[in-house]
């Protein structure tokens, strides 16, 4: 269906690189020595003048030397030929075991030591590998060799799309074509081109990573916005966002170009946010040296370049659909400002009324017939802890009352979540559930009405020190929350190997950080970025510890090899989003209402859609159901060719389907213990209103900082 291109949000200007014809003759001459105009049903000379990598580098790269552009044009002919390669051998042929044969092969060319090359790209691949690892450090090389083997591997998940004709959900789309459409490779390049090697102890932060992923996604939905012609009407891809949004939305392709044009503006406006305030934070709180933080700004301006150039050439590019009316090298419309303000303007505690919708549910929940002694001694383990006595500072108020631990009955819950383990593990596992969910109310009551980040980040380092993976205690607990952690970790931790210490460490510190988050949108009043809230979301819920206790459990550990396949690990996302979204559904009025939160998808895609609350439950719902469809497709089409191909034998079969009974049982037993605890009834709601948690500067948050800034607190 012919279409209008949007009004593209283009804070950053193009500039071109002086050594672009240099780039042109360069690569002209090395695409010939690689062999790439060999088959001309493939690329044929003509295409690659057409195409002009040489340009595209030039505006993406605008102050590289020419060696260098040199360089960094050799490896996009490369990137472009490899698709259009595979294209031509395995998608059109639909050759699902060819193309799988040939991604392996590529891999060994990827190392000091390569084989001889039987086809132009693993030629092109050796010689571009000898030029472009020797100047940079072994960690740069992991890093790259993972989002190569993304970029050239996860061709086979739209292989696989076309094989079997479905659609992805927005949620898989997008993560998925962050592997297979190369930015975070590009990212990688960057670094090279412009000198800018992020140094490793923060190359993995949420920052970086942040705006990483952003830039990502902008480039690929961009590059989706031009291509659409190209790649769905002309070559049957199913892999376009337009598309995506057709057929998630039901909607025209117009409206797809819109939903999408309007992703990629507010992916660009979380690159500004997170570039502008999360940033500084983390060059101060890992003392960058000078230098070091030097090339970590230099790697975001070479994100910005990228962007500007990038849709400079996809307007000057024969490869793509031309913009009816083309606009300046800058374009930032009222829309586009309004659109990024809009996070900022959402009046906490609005009344919020949300009507439950039908959940689906595939899956029978199964009770753990140890189910009334769990619920016996939670109830004391929460009053020994001190969940229900007053906080300091209050002593008149307590975050939770007996009736109220008897009430959330998060025994229910584990007894669905592990319907077979025995009594002291499903004990075990309801007061983790209990300490999770107190901490949960703890910290944005607290740390978030008081507006007292320094509080949550002090809070966050004694609760690490608390988890020694030594076992040997570095501090005290002083508080509730803290009794009960080194009371959960005592007894979790203790039969453990160190590794599985450290693995469930690390775990429970990367849910701190993300309440961190929270607290931080929290004093900025700032509704989340629609692709940031669900990521994060999975943190914030607690996905990673429920995964891990869950397998620790399992009488038959899933392997860590097949934990990382790309089959394995979107099945957990499938999962994990379903309960966030069906928590997010049945704690939308108290949160948004009665607590003041931000934290919730149906405030975030009310804010993204400028919608009503009905309107963003539907999508919500939608969601929902789509993550749920998809885990079942994986479940039952995607995993087990995933074990043919690899010969699975019956102990790594058995695990596996553990693994997925498991994922079930969770899915299915959330969803039962939302529909019968009393948290999210209107009579809690209204008694717990009855005490507003809004302490200024100087409140319980602030104290909380001030005591425990006086406590020791030794190294995790």
């Amino acid at each position: 269906m012919p279409y209008e291109l949007p009004d593209f949000y283009l804070p950053y200007p193009p500039r071109l690189n002086p050594h672009v014809e240099t780039a042109r003759a360069h690569t002209r001459a090395w695409a010939a020595r690689m062999g790439f105009f060999d088959n001309p049903d493939i690329w044929t000379p003509a295409d690659l003048e057409a195409h002009d990598y040489g340009l595209m580098c030039a505006y993406t790269h605008p102050d590289c030397s020419a060696t260098e552009l040199d360089l960094i044009t050799d490896w996009y002919v490369w990137v472009f030929f490899f698709d259009d390669h595979f294209l031509h051998a395995f998608k059109r042929t639909k050759d699902l075991r060819g193309g799988q044969v040939y991604l392996d092969q590529l891999d060994l060319f990827m190392a000091d030591d390569p084989p001889e090359p039987t086809n132009p790209v693993e030629l092109g691949l050796k010689d571009l590998w000898a030029r472009t690892v020797p100047a940079m450090t072994d960690a740069w090389r992991r890093r790259f060799v993972t989002v190569t083997r993304d970029l050239t591997q996860e061709s086979m998940w739209e292989l696989f799309h076309i094989d079997s004709g479905l659609v992805s959900n927005p949620i898989e789309y997008i993560e998925e074509r962050r592997k297979v459409g190369g930015a975070p490779w590009s990212a990688c390049l960057v670094e090279h081109a412009a000198g800018a090697e992020l140094p490793a102890r923060v190359a993995g932060s949420r920052p970086i990573r942040v705006l990483t992923e952003t830039f990502s996604d902008a480039v690929h939905l961009r590059n989706d916005l031009f291509s659409y012609q190209r790649e769905v009407v002309a070559e049957g891809e199913l892999s376009n966002s337009v598309l995506v949004c057709e057929n998630f939305f039901g909607c025209g392709t117009q409206q797809g170009v819109e939903i999408t044009n309007d992703m990629i503006t507010s992916r660009l406006h979380q690159f500004e946010h997170t570039a502008l305030t999360e940033l500084p934070a983390l060059l101060a709180e890992h003392a960058l040296a000078p230098h070091e933080q030097d090339r970590v700004l230099r790697y975001v301006k070479g994100l910005q370049d990228w962007q500007a150039g990038g849709h400079a050439w996809h307007l000057a590019s024969s490869r793509y659909t031309k913009a009816r009316r083309e606009r300046g090298p800058l374009n930032v419309s009222p829309a586009h400002v309004k659109s990024g303000l809009r996070n900022f303007t959402y009046r906490p505690f609005s009344e919020t009324t949300v009507r439950l919708p039908h959940f689906p549910m595939p899956f029978t929940v199964r009770d753990n017939p140890h189910l009334d002694r769990a619920r016996a001694h939670n109830q004391r383990w929460c009053v020994e802890m001190g969940f229900t006595t007053a906080l300091p500072g209050l002593p008149s108020t307590a975050l939770w009352t007996e009736g109220q631990v008897k009430g959330f009955d998060l025994a229910l819950c584990a007894s669905g979540l592990a319907p077979d383990v025995g009594a002291e593990a499903l004990e075990l596992a309801t007061d983790w559930l209990a300490w999770g969910t107190y901490a949960d109310d703890y910290y944005p009551k607290v740390f978030g009405g008081g507006h007292d980040l320094t509080g949550a980040k002090l809070s966050n380092r004694r609760l690490c020190a608390l988890m020694p993976v030594d076992l040997v205690p570095l501090t005290l607990p002083v508080n509730a929350m803290e009794r009960g952690l080194a009371d959960l970790w005592a007894r979790t931790a203790t039969p453990l190997p160190a590794d599985e210490r450290r693995l469930l460490h690390d775990e429970i510190a990367r849910m701190l950080a993300s309440w961190e988050w929270e607290i931080v949108n929290l004093i900025q009043n700032r509704v989340p970025d629609p692709v940031d809230y669900i990521e994060m979301r999975r943190l914030t819920f607690g996905t990673g510890l429920t995964i891990r206790l869950n397998r620790l459990n399992s009488p038959h550990p899933l392997p860590d090899a097949l934990f990382g396949t790309r089959e394995v690990l979107a099945m957990t996302s499938a999962a994990a989003d379903y309960a966030c979204l069906v928590n997010d559904l049945y704690s939308g009025q108290k949160e948004l209402q009665f607590e003041g939160d931000l934290h919730n998808s149906v405030l975030v895609m009310r804010n993204f859609f400028d919608c009503d609350v009905d309107e963003a439950v539907t999508v919500v719902t939608k969601l929902m159901c789509a993550r749920l469809a998809e885990f079942e497709h994986v479940a039952a089409n995607d995993l087990p060719a995933m074990l043919d191909t690899r010969a699975a034998d019956d102990a790594v079969r058995a695990a596996v389907g553990c693994y997925v009974t498991g994922l079930q049982d969770w899915i299915a037993g959330i969803l039962r213990w939302h529909e019968q605890c009393s948290r999210y009834s209107e009579t809690e709601l209204r008694r717990g209103s009855a005490v507003r948690w809004t302490q200024g500067p100087t409140g319980l948050g602030t104290a909380f900082s001030r005591i425990h800034s006086l406590l020791p607190i030794g190294a995790p």
